[in-house]
This record gives C-alpha cells, sequence and structure tokens, in this order.
C-alpha cells in the first residue's frame, strides 16, 4: 500500500511506492512502455525568468516532419509510427553501426534490461533520428534511446 499521498511524496521527491513495490514487481509492465521520463518541478525562478524558451510551433515542426517520415517509411506496412514496428521491421529500418550495436549490448548487459527493451530502445532511437531528420540512426541517438529506458531503473531500483 502507498506510503503518505501523491504530494507528499512528489514534494519530498519520495517513491510513493512501498519497499515491497519495487521494479522487479513492475518490469514486465514498464518493459512495455517506451519512454521513461523524470519531470523535476520547475523552480519558481526559472519561471519568472525573462529567458526565451523553444518556440512551441518549432516544436510542432519537428514533430510533424518526423510523422511525415515515418508515414513514408511504412506507406507500404500495415502501421503508421516507428512505435508500430514488429521485429522484422525494426531490422529494417533501424539499423546502427556496430559500435553502436556494441555500446547497445554492453549497456544492455549492465543494466539487466529485456530483449523487449532491446527493441524499444531501437524503435526511440530511429524516432529521436527521425527528429533530427537524420536518414540513419546516430551513435548520440541510441545513447539517448538507452537513457530514457534507465530513468526507470534508477527511480523503482
Amino acid at each position: 500500500m502507498p506510503r503518505g499521498s501523491r504530494r507528499q511524496a512528489r514534494n519530498k521527491r519520495e517513491s510513493f511506492w512501498t519497499p515491497a513495490v519495487r521494479f522487479k514487481d513492475l518490469g514486465p509492465l514498464h518493459d512495455r512502455i517506451d519512454i521513461h521520463i523524470d519531470v523535476p518541478a520547475v523552480k519558481s525562478k526559472e519561471l519568472a525568468s525573462d529567458a526565451p524558451g523553444e518556440r512551441s510551433s518549432d516544436i510542432r515542426e519537428r514533430v510533424v516532419r518526423a510523422r511525415r517520415v515515418q508515414l513514408d517509411h511504412f506507406a507500404s506496412e500495415r502501421i503508421f509510427c516507428n512505435s508500430q514496428m514488429s521485429p522484422r521491421l525494426i531490422r529494417k529500418y533501424c539499423a546502427i553501426n556496430a559500435g553502436s550495436k556494441g555500446f547497445l549490448e554492453n549497456e544492455i548487459t549492465r543494466l539487466g534490461l529485456s530483449a523487449r527493451a532491446y527493441d524499444r530502445i531501437l524503435k526511440v532511437s530511429r524516432t529521436l533520428a527521425d527528429i533530427e531528420g537524420r536518414p540513419n540512426i546516430a551513435p548520440n541517438n541510441v545513447s539517448e534511446g538507452i537513457q530514457y529506458r534507465t530513468l526507470d531503473r534508477n527511480f523503482w531500483a
């Protein structure tokens, strides 16, 4: 059972779950989620800052461009986006160089991630490359994709 309230847990940055409900118990559920991100609260000083942030229209433009690329990739398939790729399509559209492959395999072993996580990292890496307008997945895309899978390990462990 949870201890305290969600607000208390958020304010204290404590785990909302008791020690009995940890990653090992929720691992199969987390394996089915592509991206895990911890979003810390924004400090009031940052909210009051006059520094310009990235415009929403610029972000939207990148996302729309990436979705168009995905629609083009999958025009002959029965899917519409990277998250729907089967293992066969992952091998076709998510090719990575030997260095990135070795790095990914080492991280999968080191972090104890599953085969399902391997495929999800490749899909997320492909999406990151699409957002950046790259035809191929770059090593930094793989590295960032791994980070999106390891945040949950740090939080739930």
